[in-house]
């Protein structure tokens, strides 16, 4: 399996398929909105599916004041076995439209998780990873008959074991993560405040909104700019306003008219952000490769021009056929600043100046300008 742990390079960008349905919601149930899809047009995607809590009374605090949990006839299920064959279901459903490089990512609880992953497995998806979403302000557990529920499981799988070039967007993670790699265990607040939908009567309109912030991290982890991502639980709408912000199509089915009709409405209001926000992150091995030689041709750097290090220590001339010399020593940039400082490596782009009436100019900058010239 190889997974292409940049996403689109910069200079590749993917097709823009503007229109005012780029991102959707369709009300009614999603394996009869699935079999109307193509085969294989799905980037990504994002369920939440109901999770079977099987609750058999009202859930009361120690007051006896009612808990507003979940007790919808969505969430119910006659056994475990009907469960399953509802998991199967949609799940083949969702296998049918993802394209081969697809991921997808499912969320449940200690409920329904691990029967949900079996049936992956099952039907030949790859578990790439299990995240833990830790929540800081979990719901109390008013019995104290257990510990207290503060996490919750998302499965992040590929469509098939032999998957290649899925996308995870490995370097501009870890470059928002201040240069750390990412972990599997994120901490998320519970969607609360002004983010969570109320209805008319001023309670919540759905009782397992998740937050935007898990959403945006999952969606900027594995997918990429114009992907379509699909949810075929879509509730109140989350992953559909986070994948439109984020400049991502959208397609989602909700059985629930009243929550359906509440998801186009929030959708409806989202603006993406504007483009340079959402550009591929671009790493030096997908930038355009800039011989040195590229800017003596530009002019940007003359021949017999001379290069030093920031303090100055070291002088080398440049020579008309993009070579430097260090008196006798002639090579490249990356050879003669690693013989200048006695080392084994070194990187000439970072290492060598040239002197500008402004001061020094690292040539580094001047290879950018030049990959800006080739940028589409």
């Amino acid at each position: 399996m190889v997974e292409s742990r940049r996403g689109a390079p910069g200079r590749a960008p993917r097709l823009t398929h503007e229109s005012k349905d780029s991102a959707r919601v369709i009300a009614g149930d999603c394996l009869a909105g699935m079999a109307a899809l193509p085969a294989a047009c799905v980037d990504l995607v994002f369920a939440d599916p109901p999770y079977n809590l099987q609750l058999q009374s009202d859930l009361r605090r120690p007051d006896d004041s009612k808990v507003d949990a979940v007790d919808d006839d969505w969430d119910k299920f006659s056994s475990f076995s009907a469960y399953d064959g509802f998991t199967r279901a949609w799940l083949s459903a969702c296998r049918r439209v993802m394209k081969p490089a697809a991921t997808l990512w499912v969320i449940g609880s200690y409920h329904n998780i691990f029967r949900v992953g079996a049936v992956l497995q099952d039907l030949g998806f790859w578990i790439l990873n299990d995240v833990v979403w830790r929540k800081t302000n979990p719901m109390p557990n008013f019995r104290g008959r257990r510990f207290t529920n503060a996490h919750e499981t998302l499965i992040w799988a590929a469509r098939e074991p032999n998957a290649k070039g899925y996308t995870f967007n490995y370097e501009a993670l870890k470059a928002g993560n201040e240069d750390v790699q990412v972990r599997s265990d994120w901490t998320i607040p519970l969607c609360t405040g002004e983010e969570r939908l109320k209805g008319r009567d001023g309670k919540k309109l759905h009782p397992t909104q998740k937050p935007e912030a898990l959403l945006a991290r999952a969606i900027l982890s594995a997918s990429r700019p114009d992907d379509l991502v699909l949810d075929p639980f879509c509730g109140s709408g989350t992953t559909g306003a986070v994948a439109k912000r984020l400049g991502r199509r959208f397609v989602g089915f909700e059985r629930e008219e009243k929550y359906a009709r509440a998801a186009q409405k929030r959708i409806a209001a989202v603006k993406p952000l504007e483009a340079p926000s959402l550009a591929p992150f671009m790493t030096a091995r997908d930038a355009p490769r800039v011989p040195f030689a590229a800017l003596i041709e530009r002019g940007l750097v003359s021949p017999g021009a001379k290069l030093v290090d920031a303090r100055k220590r070291h002088r080398a001339l440049v020579r008309a056929d993009g070579a430097i010399a260090l008196g006798e020593k002639v090579g490249s940039i990356h050879r003669i600043g690693a013989l200048a400082q006695g080392l084994d490596a070194c990187n000439g782009w970072t290492f060598w100046h040239v002197e500008t009436p402004k001061g020094l100019t690292v040539i580094d900058d001047l290879r950018a300008r030049v990959r800006a010239e080739m940028a589409p």
